[in-house]
């Protein structure tokens, strides 16, 4: 991971599953994420469960300020998913430099695409070298009772 830009001063990345904060971590989600609104925590737990799992902390007080899960095969696909930065560390670089270290920790899996969805924050993805789809016509989605696109 020496190409991944470290995190602002005062916080850290880790990969450990066993380190995030569940409870928070769905408490963000499940009330202020748009496309989580409402997750039932059995279901967020079952997701980790078959995620790899990151997290970013304050190093002096542990507490966690930023989540992602990867869901993978770890050989050739990998969607980043749930990507959330707490409110109260937003505008510091933080989510930027995380994501970017979460890529960083899946490169050495020769993965040949890392996908994601997102409403709102193209611009972020963007700068880590996200693209829209070259060929969008080749994609398709199946969505299970559900017509939103979440």
């Amino acid at each position: 991971m020496s190409d991944a830009p470290d995190l602002p001063e005062g916080y850290e990345f880790s990969a450990d599953s066993d380190r995030v904060d569940v409870e928070r971590v769905h408490g963000w989600l499940s009330s202020d994420a748009y496309w989580a609104v409402g997750r039932p925590r059995e279901k967020h737990e079952r997701a980790m469960a078959s995620s790899l799992n990151f997290g970013a902390y304050d190093t002096s007080s542990g507490e966690q300020v930023a989540y992602a899960r990867v869901v993978t095969d770890q050989a050739l696909f990998a969607w980043l998913a749930d990507v959330y930065v707490d409110p109260s560390v937003r505008g510091k670089g933080l989510g930027t430099a995380f994501v970017a270290r979460v890529r960083a920790h899946l490169e050495p899996l020769g993965l040949r695409r890392l996908l994601l969805a997102t409403q709102d924050a193209h611009g972020v993805y963007e700068k880590l070298g996200f693209r829209p789809l070259d060929r969008p016509e080749l994609y398709m989605v199946h969505t299970f009772g559900r017509t939103a696109d979440a």
